[in-house]
């Protein structure tokens, strides 16, 4: 789903051509993915929470407190985790400026993560990360491949740091925000992903 492309004005260029495609840069760059299944996953969370407090409210509680009392703390909890755990990564939205790229994740915008470009370099467009690769979906820890912001498959950005360490994020127009970060960086552009 693209319902972003770019916002900000276009940089500056030295001579005023815009000859490249990396001439016109956003002095904001947006972008946003959205997964819609993980509702699904949200409604699943609330009808557990549901039949928590159904089990609470209804039942007479005579035939022995404690086994009740652990089922609808159970269902309340686990309904909770769901819930909310889905819900943080229904959607993210990237937004990279001059100083750094960020990351926030559902309608409140946690987990967020900012990565200042000063650390950053190397940036590479992913043409399809799948939540597989990762283990899941939602904010994802891998020795051997670092940190990722993943809500759906398909295109992503992948940052190497100045650490050693990656970051990738999967968001719609991948190459844009990649674009924007290599002619911020001072990077050569890359050729396109399927040109080899």
């Amino acid at each position: 789903m693209r319902d972003h492309p770019q916002e900000g004005a276009a940089a500056p260029h030295s001579n005023g051509a815009q000859d490249s495609p990396c001439a016109a840069v956003p002095e904001v760059w947006h972008g946003r993915a959205t997964n819609r299944f993980q509702w699904l996953l949200a409604a699943a969370g609330a009808a557990c929470m549901a039949l928590g407090i159904e089990l609470a409210v209804d039942n007479a509680w005579t035939s022995g407190a404690t086994p009740l009392l652990m089922a609808v703390v159970g269902c309340v909890a686990a309904g909770l985790l769901v819930l909310f755990g889905t819900l943080a990564f229904v959607h993210v939205a990237v937004r990279v400026d001059k100083d750094c790229l960020e990351v926030r994740c559902g309608h409140i915008g946690l987990p967020r993560r900012r990565i200042p470009l000063s650390h950053v370099v190397d940036v590479h467009f992913a043409p399809r990360v799948t939540p597989c690769h990762w283990g899941g979906w939602g904010y994802r820890w891998r020795p051997e491949q670092g940190t990722a912001v993943i809500v759906r498959r398909g295109e992503a950005v992948i940052l190497r740091l100045g650490d050693g360490r990656t970051f990738t994020v999967t968001v719609d127009d991948a190459e844009a925000a990649v674009r924007c970060i290599r002619s911020r960086l001072g990077l050569r552009p890359h050729p396109a992903p399927d040109t080899a």
